[in-house]
């Protein structure tokens, strides 16, 4: 299965016996909108609500951390995916969380996953259908995770990184935010980026209408950031969540997708014993 589906070919596999389809919205604390809410006034039809918040390491303060393989076990058995399933990702925004979602199945082991190219936008635009209302309960099926390790990186590891720059610390959030200049949406956290780390907004990696650009057109953006393949990559972001979308992007580009920081600048910026550059 490609990483990065159509609305073309989405449409023609609705209804197919393995095919898991989640709405994985998730808006920031500024935006005012609850994303299972939204999800229940409109989604594309046979879709279930991806909670990033739920699935999620319930014994941190820190944002949807990714949760133990034992609990995505469970969490994602119960929406009724399994080992056998071909899992879509989109969200309601084009494309904000839904790499998310396709990069946690990574993660625990599931390479049958996709994100749909342009999310609910571009489904909208070209008048598909739409279901409203809550979605009747899926059947639970059996998952097994195996966990690949290197797709994550920790606080410690990018600690570390500042000394040697080993790896290439890729930012997705906007360069406002990554120099220091606009204020961070979580209150009380601190501005600047990490030492070290270059800058690539991740609406620089899409078009208009929120679909990826081409291949060719990638590499060239990540080049300019100095991703050419000489060092492995490390992506980061607000919160784990749009790094994700430099990780597929890195994949759609050809090159290696490295791992993602997932306490990213919620812990980084938050904590006081951190160096920031501005």
């Amino acid at each position: 299965m490609q990483p990065l589906v159509s609305t073309e070919w989405l449409a023609g596999e609705l209804g197919s016996p393995d095919l898991v389809l989640f709405d994985a919205t998730m808006y920031l604390p500024n935006e005012n909108l609850v994303g299972r809410e939204e999800f229940a006034r409109a989604h594309i039809p046979g879709a279930r609500f991806f909670d990033i918040d739920a699935i999620a390491d319930d014994e941190t303060d820190l944002p949807h951390m990714l949760p133990t393989s034992g609990r995505f076990e469970q969490l994602i058995g119960k929406l009724g995916v399994s080992n056998e399933s071909r899992v879509v990702f989109y969200d309601q925004k084009g494309l904000s969380s839904a790499a998310r979602g396709w990069w946690m199945m990574g993660v625990f082991g599931h390479d049958q996953a996709a994100v749909l190219d342009g999310g609910l936008p571009k489904w909208r635009a070209e008048g598909r259908p739409l279901e409203a209302g809550e979605p009747a309960p899926a059947k639970p099926a059996r998952f097994r995770a195996d966990w690949r390790a290197s797709r994550i990186r920790g606080i410690g590891d990018l600690l570390a990184n500042v000394r040697t720059r080993a790896e290439l610390v890729l930012d997705a959030r906007a360069a406002g935010r990554f120099d220091g200049t606009t204020p961070e949406p979580r209150p009380g956290m601190r501005s600047g980026h990490i030492p070290g780390a270059a800058n690539v907004p991740y609406a620089d990696l899409l078009n208009p209408d929120f679909t990826f650009r081409t291949p060719e057109e990638l590499r060239a953006r990540f080049a300019a950031a100095g991703a050419d393949g000489a060092r492995p990559v490390v992506t980061s972001c607000g919160s784990g969540v749009t790094a994700s979308i430099l990780t597929l992007g890195l994949t759609l580009a050809g090159l290696a997708p490295g791992a993602v920081y997932d306490g990213s600048w919620t812990e980084w910026g938050g904590r006081a014993d951190t160096p920031i550059e501005r």
